[in-house]
């Protein structure tokens, strides 16, 4: 019953992403992490899979921006696919398949001022994750992300622009997070969680201005299921 409830989530979250061969690429990726699921798990609990949602708020830092430093943030929602195989009772990999907004407020598109840039990733995180506490149930992660563009828009006075064309295909930097589950029954467990991205690629194809990368945090909250 569970693993359906993730199936469902997993097309419906496909079903977001426009390009058809993302969308067929990703699904392989999925279908991947159950494969390795059912091969690796050599006893129930060995294996995690979760659904996800949260809020998140965006920004860009720059090396030498028109006003300097960060730009004002930008929030939007994500949504997430999760797998993780524990090694040992305290530490785990975990993997993420993030549908992501990134973004920030206030800067500029060529000469024009006041332009909120919002950024459609599909974001993978890949982290060691280490459970502590007296029953395990808190755990800190910590690695490395890749990200994908998708889409990216700017906007002026109610007026957007696809913009896609200036940004970098792909984004990566350093990806971290702690959280707590909470024991629904023996298979499942509902699961809080603050999560960061800090950027360490250019995002601009062009960037006469310096150095522009993505910082992201956000608040998840969602489902694990025992596998």
């Amino acid at each position: 019953m569970y693993e359906l409830l993730i199936i469902y989530s997993t097309f419906a979250f496909l079903n977001k992403i426009k390009p058809t061969i993302m969308r067929k690429l990703l699904f392989a990726a999925i279908v991947t992490i159950f494969s390795t699921a059912s091969i690796c798990a050599q006893g129930q609990g060995d294996f995690e899979l979760g659904i996800g949602v949260g809020a998140s708020s965006s920004s860009a830092t720059q090396s030498s921006a028109y006003d300097g430093g960060t730009a004002d943030s930008l929030s939007g929602p994500n949504v997430s696919i999760s797998g993780e195989y524990y090694y040992s009772e305290s530490w785990g990999i975990k993997m993420k398949l993030i549908s992501d907004t990134k973004g920030w407020t206030g800067g500029h598109y060529y000469d024009i001022p006041n332009v909120d840039y919002e950024l459609k990733y599909i974001t993978i995180p890949v982290m060691a994750n280490w459970h502590f506490g007296s029953t395990k149930d808190w755990y800190l992660n910590f690695g490395v992300y890749m990200g994908f563009l998708t889409d990216a828009t700017a906007t002026n006075n109610d007026v957007e622009l696809n913009v896609k064309k200036d940004f970098e295909t792909s984004d990566f930097g350093f990806a971290y997070g702690i959280g707590y589950k909470f024991k629904v029954n023996e298979d499942m467990k509902f699961y809080l969680e603050y999560e960061a991205q800090s950027g360490s690629a250019e995002i601009f194809k062009d960037d006469s201005n310096g150095t522009t990368t993505n910082i992201r945090a956000s608040f998840n909250a969602g489902l694990i299921f025992n596998i």
